[in-house]
C-alpha cells in the first residue's frame, strides 16, 4: 500500500454540485448574505434534536466497560470528517457531503441495526415497514419543529435526496411517496460518497473499540484480514519494541487512509472514464461511479467478515443484543394496545394517522436509555443497558 499521488481535478470540477443551482428549498426562503445553501442546512441539521439524541444511541459498544467508545454521534462525526476529505480531494461541494454525513443517521432508532431490524418486523406485522433512511426524511419534513414559518427543518433538495438516496436506489412503483426525488436518476457524487465513507469509519471504528473492549483476538484479526496483518508486520518491523497498541494504532490508521484513497482513485478514474462534465451526468450515468476499486472492496469485505464472525454475534454481545430488541418489543406491543400510554401530542397524531406508525414514530426517536427507563416503568424488573447493538 504505497502512496500514490492523486490526480488534481478543477475546484470544484465540472461535476461538482453547486449550491446555487440547487433545485431549492421545499419553502422558499431567502438566500442568507454568508453562508451557502447546504452550509445553513449543515448548520439546521447540527442544530436539531434528532442529532443531539446520537449522542445517547449505541453505534456498537455501550460505556459499560469503557468511556471512550464510539456512539452513533461521535461515529458520525467521523463520517463528516471522512467524507470532507474525499469530497475535497475530487472537486465536489464538501458542505454538501458533510451535511449528508451528519444527517445520515439521524433516523437510527435505539439498539443501532438490531433495533432497527425489529421495528421493521413489528411494522410489516401491520402492512407497513421501517428504514432508517425514510424515517431521516420523515424526521427532517415533520418532527422537527423549530421555524415559525415552516414544519421541518426545511433543507434543500439536494439534501433531502440524499437522505434517502445515499446508499440504495428506490422504484418509483414500490415508493410512490418518493416520487419528486428523481428515482429513475442517480444521485450527485456527494451523496454517492457517503455509503462509502461510512463504511470506512465504522469497520475500522469498530476493530478499534472491540480492541477497547478486550474482545478483539489480535492473532485471528492478522491472520484472517490479511492485508491488514500485512501492513501490522510492516509497521512492527519499523518500529522493533514499540507498544503492541501503538503498533495496532499506526495499521489501523494506514488501512483507514488507504480505503480512502481508493475510494477518491477510482471514483476519479470511473468519473473521467464516463465523460461526465456536469451533475446532470452523473445523475444520468448507468450506474453510480463512486466506489472502491475490487481490490479493496475485496479487503473491506474481509474487515466486515471478520467483524460479523468475531465481534458482532459474540456471545457477550449477542445476549445483550437480544435483551434489547425484547424490551423494544415488548414496549411496542404495549404502546399499541394500550391508548393513552404515549405522551398527549403522539396520541393526538394517532386520530389522523394509523397508531402502528405513531407508536414505530415513538419509539425510533427514543435513545437507548429513555427506551430502558420506559421500558423499567411499564414491565418493573431491572432493563439493564446493552453492552452492544451490532453495526
Amino acid at each position: 500500500m504505497t502512496e500514490r499521488p492523486i490526480e488534481p481535478v478543477p475546484h470544484p470540477a465540472p461535476w461538482a454540485m453547486r449550491a446555487e443551482h440547487s433545485r431549492g428549498r421545499r419553502y422558499p426562503e431567502p438566500p442568507h448574505p454568508y453562508r451557502s445553501a447546504y452550509a445553513r442546512d449543515r448548520d439546521r441539521i447540527i442544530h436539531s434534536r434528532a442529532f443531539r439524541r446520537l449522542e445517547a444511541k449505541t453505534q456498537v459498544f455501550t460505556t459499560r466497560y469503557s468511556d471512550h467508545f464510539r456512539n452513533r454521534l461521535t461515529h458520525t462525526l467521523e463520517v463528516a470528517q471522512i467524507a470532507r476529505t474525499v469530497a475535497a480531494a475530487l472537486g465536489l461541494n464538501t458542505e454538501l457531503a458533510e451535511a449528508l454525513a451528519l444527517v445520515h443517521d439521524i433516523g437510527h432508532p435505539p439498539f443501532g441495526h438490531a433495533g432497527e431490524r425489529k421495528l421493521d418486523e413489528l411494522m410489516r406485522k401491520y402492512g407497513g415497514r421501517f428504514n432508517h433512511n425514510l424515517h431521516a426524511l420523515r424526521i427532517v419534513e415533520q418532527f422537527e419543529q423549530r421555524y415559525l414559518d415552516f414544519p421541518g427543518l426545511n433543507l434543500t433538495f439536494e439534501v433531502r435526496e440524499g437522505i434517502i438516496k445515499h446508499s440504495r436506489d428506490y422504484s418509483a412503483a414500490e415508493f410512490p411517496q418518493l416520487a419528486e426525488y428523481l428515482l429513475d436518476l442517480r444521485p450527485p457524487l456527494e451523496a454517492q460518497l457517503i455509503d462509502w465513507v461510512d463504511e470506512i469509519a465504522y469497520n475500522t471504528a469498530d476493530i478499534d473499540d472491540a480492541l477497547e473492549a478486550e474482545l478483539l483476538d489480535l492473532t485471528a484479526l492478522r491472520k484472517e484480514v490479511g492485508f491488514l496483518g500485512e501492513v501490522y508486520t510492516r509497521v512492527a518491523s519499523a518500529h522493533p519494541g514499540a507498544r503492541e497498541k501503538l503498533i495496532f494504532n499506526e495499521a489501523l490508521k494506514r488501512v483507514l487512509d488507504a480505503l480512502a484513497t481508493d475510494l477518491i482513485e477510482t471514483t476519479q478514474r470511473r468519473v473521467l472514464a464516463s465523460n461526465a462534465s456536469s451533475v446532470e451526468d452523473i445523475r444520468r450515468a448507468p450506474k453510480r461511479l463512486a466506489g472502491f476499486s475490487d481490490a479493496a472492496a475485496v479487503r473491506n469485505r474481509e474487515l466486515k467478515r471478520f467483524l460479523f464472525g468475531h465481534i458482532y454475534n459474540h456471545p457477550a454481545i449477542a445476549e445483550d443484543r437480544d435483551r434489547s430488541v425484547k424490551y423494544l418489543e415488548e414496549l411496542f406491543m404495549h404502546y399499541l394496545g394500550c391508548e393513552g400510554s404515549m405522551p398527549a401530542s403522539y396520541e393526538e397524531l394517532t386520530q389522523t394517522e394509523p397508531r402502528h406508525v405513531i407508536v414505530c414514530d415513538y419509539i425510533a426517536g427514543m435513545t437507548d436509555q429513555f427506551l430502558l427507563r420506559q421500558h423499567h416503568e411499564h414491565f418493573g424488573g431491572a432493563s439493564r443497558g446493552p453492552l452492544a447493538a451490532t453495526e
